[in-house]
């Protein structure tokens, strides 16, 4: 026991020992390797080009283990139904299952009516999708079926194709339900069918990246103004007004004005129906909220309101003594599978493209987040097949276009749902309810319904504060938020949409041809380099400019580009080179005009030679070989002269400076050598990028300084070898594997002149 006691303190110490050695040592490391250019880069990893991979050659091969591959990829449940743990998961997933059938009861009935349909045809589309995305679907927590969102999309486009006003019979101002409730069902059904065609189609040709252009702040505004669109709808059944139909541009407008104009005429008995309801659900999820950690699962707030509103109005006859709307007949069973008409379909197309992109951008976004929350991975070309499927499928059988709902999907997660056998319970349940139960609810108040929608749109309308937020985070995805929001709310759900992406992509572009251009310094002691402008210990290298742009160049801003490393190199090289040219061309013309001088002058001496010659005749031998001397001597000229004597003389033209530099033409240097473009942004290089960067070269060159790229990335090489950007001027030689690299050997490789600084900076 003593022994152990003693030898405690030692191993402690030597603990201690070894950790401040390994600190010190950790201290000390560091890091030597020559300077690599591209050249020297390829060579060492001995670059070649990779093989080239014939996918057509796979996708034509025949096996069994492709056909099991293709047979699991296409229908997801032969993967994992049969490794379904029934012990661990069955309890959670029944129990899982019947909450999500209680929610889906109601939420199914009221979305129908803002589909514009009869509710049981919402019990309709809450069956055959769910059982179809149980086959087909990869994400194991989404609830598929009938949507708030899309259910207004849908009935935005019932009413403007079958409105009720066709359907007044003229005799004494009363509906035909009849023909009322049968076109608006077979616009949905082949609306329904189109959304699955487009769907399964994108889906094919791996068109899933779709949804990438559906930014997270589109996607919210989008939704929290089609929640507007659907708490506007459902004034109608809350007050008990009859609205004429409105569509296109302006709609949601013109309904909020007819109703503020008709509300005079509300019915009391439905407006005290539709109040006490929303108190209701109000009250049970506030208790849901409190007792959150208390229940198994949630309170069956909807279903419960249902049951009691449906009670009271059968026993106190809210109908006939009040006048309070109500669901009405409710057939039991299913209706046989129709074909679409495809007379609509012309009509369609727009507002099907439209609907398939929305339900699946917010399919895909839960589903994503559910797989990352669980650990596992959600295919969205799969999902666009299965949503495809569910739609198209349901549409035979005379359902309205589904997708995804929020609050559903948070119910099966949170009361222990781990797979769609959840989902498949819950439609066992409400197929159950089709069949028997559905007639039950025939005296259920259209108001109670409404209700059921309002508040359940509490989710959706808490998105503005997402204004809030992105103002203090970031103001270009605000501005993305409320030109979406705008959009939607004034040009209805199709074309604001539309006016959304565009205007998302059209910011995009204008953010990428403003992107943050900085001058780079390093950081004493290190081979980092940073923005001088941010960092107030970063220091320019003395004779090396280091720029650098923080998005790819493209066509869009690559003159910016250009105009913006000039202006941040404080020298105006545009300038500096026309003054060059200029003195360079007046100096031309003066030696040109000597020379011609030269010749004029040879001329009149060779004549006036000739000429003494012909009148000496008798000039002696001794006196011709004295004059000949005396020519062959240099003769005196003024210095406007030494450019020809220069010119024409080789040694001397090996000794006398340089006549073209910028000292020579007395015009002011840079203070600079070298010019180091930080590229690591560029992912890809266009036509217009590469004549600009070839630009640059050339430019500054002509001013004397060296140009070199720093940290390209190996397609963008590919991309500058392809577009023939190396030449005799410009070689790989220029370019460096990393900005240090390039700094190191431009402060070793100066560019010659008489006023190169000598540099001794410590790298």
């Amino acid at each position: 026991m003593g022994l152990s006691e003693a030898s405690g303190p030692r191993d402690t110490q030597a603990l201690l020992s070894t950790t401040q050695a390994m600190e010190l040592r950790r201290r000390d490391y560091h890091v030597e390797r020559p300077l690599l250019n591209q050249e020297q880069l390829e060579e060492l990893g001995h670059q070649g080009s990779v093989p080239g991979t014939h996918q057509w050659r796979t996708w034509l091969q025949c096996s069994h283990a492709r056909a099991r591959a293709l047979l699991l990829q296409w229908l997801p449940v032969l993967a994992w139904l049969p490794q379904y743990p029934v012990r661990d998961w069955l309890l959670g997933d029944l129990l899982s299952g019947l909450s999500v059938a209680i929610m889906q009861l109601p939420q199914g009935l009221a979305y129908a009516l803002l589909a514009g349909l009869p509710p049981v045809f919402g019990l309709y589309s809450s069956f055959y999708p769910v059982l179809i995305y149980f086959l087909f679907g990869t994400s194991r927590h989404i609830s598929v079926g009938t949507f708030a969102v899309v259910s207004v999309m849908v009935g935005s486009v019932t009413e403007s194709l079958a409105p009720n006003e066709r359907y007044l019979q003229a005799s004494n101002s009363t509906v035909n339900e009849t023909a009322r409730d049968a076109d608006p069902v077979q616009v949905a059904s082949t609306l329904s069918v189109l959304v699955g065609l487009f769907q399964v189609g994108l889906g094919l040709v791996h068109f899933g990246f779709v949804v990438t252009y559906l930014s997270e702040p589109l996607v919210r505004a989008y939704t929290t103004a089609a929640s507007v669109h659907v708490f506007v709808s459902q004034l109608k059944y809350v007050f008990g007004l009859h609205l004429s139909s409105h569509s296109g541009p302006l709609s949601l407008i013109y309904t909020v004005l007819e109703v503020c104009w008709k509300l005079p005429q509300s019915v009391v008995g439905t407006v005290v129906t539709a109040a006490v309801a929303g108190v209701v659900l109000v009250v049970v999820k506030l208790l849901n909220n409190k007792l959150q950690q208390h229940l198994p699962i949630p309170i069956p707030g909807e279903l419960l309101t249902l049951i009691g509103a449906t009670g009271i109005s059968y026993g106190v006859g809210l109908k006939h003594r009040f006048g309070v709307d109500v669901v009405g007949n409710i057939p039991a069973g299913l209706l046989p599978p129709k074909a679409p008409s495809p007379k609509l379909f012309t009509k369609l197309l727009g507002n099907a493209f439209t609907i398939a992109v929305v339900g699946f951008a917010i399919a895909i976004s839960l589903g994503k987040t559910f797989a990352l929350r669980h650990g596992y991975r959600v295919d969205s070309n799969q999902e666009l097949v299965a949503l495809g499927l569910s739609n198209f499928v349901g549409g035979i059988f005379q359902c309205f276009p589904v997708s995804c709902s929020m609050s559903r999907s948070l119910v099966q997660e949170s009361s222990g749902g781990n797979t769609q056998v959840a989902g498949a319970v819950s439609s066992l349940f409400i197929l159950l309810i089709i069949i028997k139960l559905g007639e039950l609810f025939q005296d259920l108040p259209k108001a109670v319904l409404a209700a059921t929608i309002i508040v359940n749109l509490k989710g959706m309308l808490m998105q503005f504060t997402d204004i809030c937020s992105l103002w203090k985070a970031n103001r270009a995805d605000l501005l993305i938020w409320l030109a979406t929001f705008v959009a939607t709310i004034l040009l209805n759900l199709d074309l604001g949409l539309m006016v959304a992406v565009v205007f998302s992509l059209l910011l995009l572009v204008v953010r990428t041809q403003l992107p943050h251009y900085s001058v780079l310094g390093q950081l004493p002691g290190t081979d980092i380099y940073r923005d001088v402008a941010e960092y107030s210990e970063a220091r320019e290298v003395p004779g090396v400019k280091i720029f650098r742009s923080s998005t790819t160049v493209y066509f869009a801003n690559a003159e910016f580009y250009s105009d913006t490393l000039k202006q941040r190199c404080g020298v105006d090289v545009d300038h500096l080179i026309s003054q060059k040219k200029l003195l360079l061309r007046k100096q031309e013309q003066l030696r040109l005009k000597q020379v011609r001088k030269e010749k004029k002058l040879q001329k009149q001496a060779a004549s006036s030679k000739d000429t003494s010659v012909s009148i000496n005749v008798n000039t002696s031998l001794k006196d011709i070989k004295s004059h000949n001397l005396e020519d062959s001597k240099p003769k005196q000229v003024s210095p406007g002269n030494k450019l020809e004597d220069t010119a024409s003389s080789g040694q001397e033209d090996a000794k006398a400076p340089d006549m073209s530099t910028l000292k020579a033409l007395g015009l002011p240097q840079p203070d600079f050598h070298s010019l180091v473009l930080d590229l690591g942004a560029l992912s890809f290089v266009d036509t217009v990028c590469l004549k600009s960067l070839r630009n640059i070269f050339h430019d500054f060159q002509e001013i004397e300084v060296e140009v070199y790229m720093a940290a390209c990335h190996s397609p963008v090489i590919t991309q500058l070898e392809a577009g023939h950007f190396f030449d005799a001027s410009i070689t790989k030689k220029h370019l460096f594997a990393s900005v240090h690299d390039a700094v190191t050997f431009a402060l070793q490789h100066p560019k010659s002149g008489p006023d190169s600084p000598v540099l001794v900076t410590k790298l």
